[in-house]
């Protein structure tokens, strides 16, 4: 085989269909769904992106509104996989990635595969920021939002004050919960999206939703938490704590796969930004997770150009395609 691929969201599968049309053998690997981040996103989620800015390979995504709907999404990118018939395997973990001197060697825990190359397009969503406090490993506290309905008539603590944040609260505070918000900073996140922070800043002004800022969580209790504020501790009633402080990528999985990853604190990993091949002959990264620790830096619209640079790069090295495909792509 010529390349496995190890991620089937959006970039995954862009990177997919660029191998078919070149005549690359490959194949996709995906833990979850297609598109399992997307699939694991809130219910109603909006996209900030227009759909003509989530499209792959110039495959029209039309979307009742302009910045089209999670389910739309899913219907959009589940339609290019079964349409095209893209070689997938779902519901696949990778465990890890060694290199010989023949190509590299990837084993699942449901098998094991060879391939001259692979690419890692896995994504941030799968390890959320941890609070490190007493009592976040109780069953009250989770760090993915889903559905509103879930909080109705609850005391509810969202910590956080990002896009994922600030709609988990207004959705829940309009279901009927209790909201409070425990903001570290001093003011919701600037790149919360335009149409939707002047609604959290009118309702937090309104005193529907009440918001700590400059604060912190510090321990979480069966029925309460307690918050370092600028006017001390205060212990606040609680039934359920939503943790949306962020994600970020496998770093550990980077490391073993032999990526070498910038000790700045931004934890880069190594690639060459014209081929997206890292330090690992051969191996190499696609959207998001190329930003490490800048989880805000990729996207789906300015990314999903990594899936021509890398069968590009490819196609130099397996003569019989570059001549069947001259310089297409």
């Amino acid at each position: 085989m010529d390349l496995i691929i190890i991620g089937g969201g959006p970039i995954g599968i862009a990177c997919g269909l660029e191998a078919k049309k070149r005549g690359i053998s490959y194949v996709i690997i995906e833990k979850g769904p297609i598109v399992n981040s997307l699939f694991n996103y809130p219910v109603n989620m909006q996209f900030f992106s227009s759909s003509e800015r989530l499209e792959i390979d110039e495959i029209p995504f039309i979307s009742k509104e302009a910045k089209p709907k999670r389910n739309e999404a899913l219907e959009y990118y589940r339609r290019i996989v079964t349409s095209n018939k893209l070689n997938i395997r779902l519901f696949e973990k990778v465990l890890g990635i060694e290199r010989d001197p023949d190509g590299f060697s990837v084993q699942t825990d449901k098998g094991a595969y060879r391939a001259a190359h692979v690419v890692i397009a896995t994504g941030f969503y799968d390890l959320p920021n941890l609070l490190h406090v007493p009592g976040e490993d109780l069953p009250k506290v989770s760090h993915y939002y889903k559905d509103p309905h879930f909080y109705a008539s609850q005391k509810l603590a969202v910590v956080g004050a990002s896009n994922s944040a600030v709609d988990a609260a207004l959705e829940c505070w309009r279901k009927g919960a209790e909201v409070s918000m425990i903001i570290r900073g001093p003011e919701i996140g600037q790149r919360v999206k335009y149409w939707v922070r002047p609604d959290i800043v009118n309702r937090i002004e309104e005193g529907s939703i009440k918001a700590y800022y400059n604060s912190e969580l510090t321990r979480i209790g069966e029925k309460e938490i307690e918050i370092r504020t600028p006017e001390g501790n205060q212990v606040v009633p609680n039934d359920f704590v939503l943790a949306l402080t962020g994600y970020r990528p496998n770093f550990d999985f980077l490391l073993q796969a032999g990526i070498e990853l910038s000790d700045d604190g931004k934890r880069l990993p190594r690639y060459n930004p014209e081929t997206m091949e890292t330090n690992v002959p051969g191996l190499y990264l696609a959207g998001v997770i190329c930003g490490g620790m800048e989880t805000h830096k990729w996207f789906i619209e300015n990314s999903r150009e990594h899936a021509r640079l890398i069968l590009n790069h490819i196609t130099e090295t397996k003569p019989e395609v570059a001549a069947e495909f001259g310089d297409k792509g």
